[in-house]
């Protein structure tokens, strides 16, 4: 479906070549997909362009159209882009902040190492922080954005870790009824890349929040507010297959805290191409936020009425053929295993 973006955004180029085809780029065709639900990305990776093509190809697999927003600071100046990058298709947080949203993705930044009041843009994200709360769906916070969050709503603390938590972990969720992890597998693996951790023991001792992923080598891997308002990524679904090979790279020979990632290189050995075992649990994933905890009920509906037809699944028209979830049933009402088709028919939600 379409998605939404400023003509000329690098990751169009980008996801394209990958045949990963973008509906719309400027918001001119949007006509007749009902309104768009308004995601804000505060960006603070210094690398603005490979973070922003990561977050764009784990949203371009909705079901529903979104319009993406970039945030950036005024109390930051970001280094690492093209000129003019920012003041083409960014806007300041203080300004989107006045428009509706409907949510939040705050991702993390390499400032994980420093206290959390020594980072200069510091107080500017606390306030962007507690706008969130009253203002948007739900929030997504990854990495040390998860850190920094928890840390400012709930006090939680990070530790430093002797060597960095690097590599594909295995990841089992809590409660496999949550509707964040609809159609994901009862282990599902997701890469870690930090050098801090958060304590289990000071989630559960936190009223209002709780541990609902973790991984037996990664420790705490999602938290998330009793509501589902706030999700907590400690690690990095969003990641394509290259990103933990360029970052050994990087530190290879400049660090003595950095190993081999570990479950990511066949066999442990970097002369082999390691493979993404995590995109499918990772396209879920984001889905799954956004349909059941950012959209509103009004969007669904009017997705699901636009692609139905006469009661059958318009995307896998009859019962003849299989959707990708390998299900016979299509065109009979419903569809198991639910998981996997992207159909609203398929997934039960016609109601809702």
């Amino acid at each position: 479906m379409p998605l939404i973006l400023p003509s000329g955004f690098p990751a169009i180029s980008t996801l394209a070549a990958e045949n990963i085809p973008l509906a719309l780029t400027d918001g001119k065709e949007a006509t007749g997909h009902g309104t768009p639900i308004r995601i804000a990305v505060l960006n603070l990776m210094p690398q603005k362009i490979e973070t922003e093509t990561d977050i764009v190809r784990m949203l371009s697999y909705s079901a529903l159209t979104i319009d993406l927003k970039w945030m950036k600071l005024r109390s930051h100046v970001a280094t690492h882009v093209p000129p003019g990058h920012m003041d083409r298709y960014y806007e300041f947080a203080d300004i989107l902040m006045t428009q509706p949203l409907d949510g939040l993705i705050v991702t993390g930044a390499p400032v994980e190492t420093m206290a959390y009041e020594a980072v200069d843009y510091w107080t500017e994200l606390t306030g962007i922080l507690d706008w969130a709360r009253t203002h948007v769906r739900s929030t997504l916070y990854l990495c040390w954005g998860a850190m920094a969050a928890l840390y400012h709503y709930y006090a939680i603390p990070k530790h430093l870790l002797p060597t960095k938590r690097f590599g594909v972990f295995d990841t089992m969720p809590s409660s496999g009824g949550l509707p964040i992890f609809r159609g994901m597998d009862d282990v599902f693996r997701m890469p870690n890349s930090r050098h801090t951790e958060i304590s289990s023991a000071d989630v559960e001792a936190t009223p209002g929040i709780d541990v609902i992923a973790h991984s037996p080598e990664a420790g705490v891997s999602i938290v998330a507010s009793s509501h589902g308002h706030e999700f907590y990524v400690l690690g990095h679904l969003e990641y394509p297959v290259w990103t933990l090979g360029n970052e050994y790279h990087r530190d290879l020979g400049k660090r003595d805290d950095v190993d081999i990632p570990q479950h990511y290189y066949p066999n442990d050995n970097p002369a082999c191409q390691p493979q993404a075992t995590w995109r499918s649990a990772a396209t879920l994933f984001y889905n799954n936020w956004v349909q059941y905890y950012v959209a509103p009920a009004a969007s669904v509906r009017m997705w699901y009425r636009s692609h139905r037809l006469r009661g059958r699944c318009r995307i896998y028209r009859g019962g003849a053929l299989r959707g990708p979830c390998g299900c016979r049933q299509l065109g009979r009402g419903h569809c198991r295993p639910v998981s996997l088709c992207p159909c609203l028919w398929c997934q039960g939600v016609r109601d809702a």
